[in-house]
């Protein structure tokens, strides 16, 4: 006959058995979950486009994880600083496009509506241009099509 029996778990804070070193610098999570950062995608990439670089060309220095921890922190802070912005200047087309993106399987092509109102948003607030690498030059970028061939009724 099994019994039940209090779990005698400490209650103690965590301690991570592996800290990093002193010379990393700590950095707090980005604290999103997938939508929000897919809907962030493009501003974090303009945003922190020097940063990210960097942190590229030292993976491809190295591909030893620990050697490009300085740089992946720098990326971490400017992603957290950059959606810190949107949502104190675009809080209400934010939460509307990341909700959407949410509910409609991470599909753009479903959420385009909200999405041209939190780039406009974007744009005034925040000086940032949506605009996707590898788009045609002299074309409208898709999210700015009226009449794109996938929507949310296919016709």
């Amino acid at each position: 006959m099994a019994t039940w029996t209090k779990n005698d778990a400490s209650v103690a804070p965590y301690v991570d058995p592996t800290p990093l070193p002193p010379s990393i610098p700590s950095v707090e999570e980005v604290g999103t979950t997938s939508a929000p950062l897919k809907s962030a995608a493009f501003f974090i990439g303009a945003y922190c486009k020097d940063f990210n670089e960097d942190f590229m060309l030292c993976k491809a220095e190295n591909r030893n994880p620990e050697h490009c921890l300085k740089e992946g922190r720098k990326v971490t802070r400017c992603a957290t600083d950059i959606i810190t912005k949107l949502r104190e200047n675009c809080l209400a087309e934010f939460d509307k496009h990341w909700q959407c993106l949410e509910n409609n399987n991470q599909q753009y092509y479903m959420c385009r509506k909200p999405e041209r109102a939190l780039n406009k948003c974007v744009f005034e607030k925040l000086g940032l241009v949506k605009a996707i690498p590898g788009s045609p030059q002299g074309q409208p970028q898709i999210h700015e099509k009226t009449s794109p061939i996938f929507g949310a009724m296919q016709k």
